[in-house]
């Protein structure tokens, strides 16, 4: 059987697989980057990856989706919502009635028990962008525990670093291929994104790949120079064999990867 971790020889950044959005399974009723996936994650020494986006008054808040429709069943973006609004709106599915949380209780839940993958999500504007890292930079100045921060946006890993984050940061990519995600972006910004042109305002300390994209050049050549790559989304045993060879650790949902089947 292919050995799923395959790390570097050195002490690993990512020594754990990682839950994408907490280890969730609507079926069971546990959703997606709530409290109760992120402690099944926990429960099953998984790492955790989650989201974090900023409401209508600035507050940090843990969920993925730029608007309420999919996740909390109202119109409306998270963008123009309030803190408190969102926080005390039950996730549709939750059989433990469980609301979106602040990215403070987020951090209080965990308290250093596993490692955090953090994505910060994009925003709308400048302004946001700013707003959003800063407010998750503070917060994690007093967290004791194993953080790393990553985004799609490069100009979110610059801003958190500067507002005094130190500890990993991790560029999210892809092959830019994909007009439904990417149809916004000029073809020039989608060039400079998928070759990670952005390293000298960056300074990415790892990559987060989509798994059909490992063979993007830029992503191999960083990799040989020993930046670790985590694939996302890796959805089966078979999916995380495949991307073993290219990768230093899996985010994965639907599947156990400690499991033998």
């Amino acid at each position: 059987m292919t050995e799923l971790n395959t790390v570097p020889p050195t002490e690993p950044m990512f020594p754990r697989p990682i839950a994408h959005r907490g280890l969730h399974d609507r079926a069971a009723g546990i959703i997606e980057n709530t409290a109760s996936a992120f402690e099944a994650a926990i429960a099953g020494n998984f790492a955790i990856e989650c989201d974090v986006q900023l409401s209508s008054d600035g507050v940090p808040v843990v969920f993925h989706d730029d608007d309420m429709v999919r996740l909390l069943g109202r119109e409306g973006a998270i963008a123009d919502t309030s803190a408190g609004e969102i926080t005390s709106s039950p996730l549709l599915g939750s059989a433990a009635g469980d609301c979106p949380q602040r990215f403070t209780d987020f951090l209080a839940q965990i308290a250093g028990r596993t490692l955090l993958q953090i994505e910060l999500k994009g925003q709308r504007d400048a302004t946001g962008t700013q707003l959003l890292a800063r407010a998750v930079a503070e917060a994690l100045k007093a967290y004791e525990g194993p953080v790393t921060i990553e985004s799609f946006d490069p100009n979110l890993l610059t801003a958190i670093r500067q507002f005094g984050f130190t500890g990993p940061r991790g560029i999210i990519t892809y092959g830019y291929d994909r007009p439904d995600w990417d149809g916004h972006l000029s073809e020039e910004q989608r060039y400079r994104l998928r070759h990670l042109l952005h390293w000298h305002e960056t300074q990415f300390d790892f990559i987060s790949c989509h798994n059909i994209s490992l063979d993007l050049p830029a992503v191999v050549f960083w990799r040989a120079l020993g930046k670790p790559v985590t694939a996302w989304t890796i959805k089966s045993r078979v999916e995380a064999e495949a991307a073993a060879p290219h990768i230093d650790q899996i985010v994965f949902e639907g599947f156990n990867p400690d499991s033998a089947q």
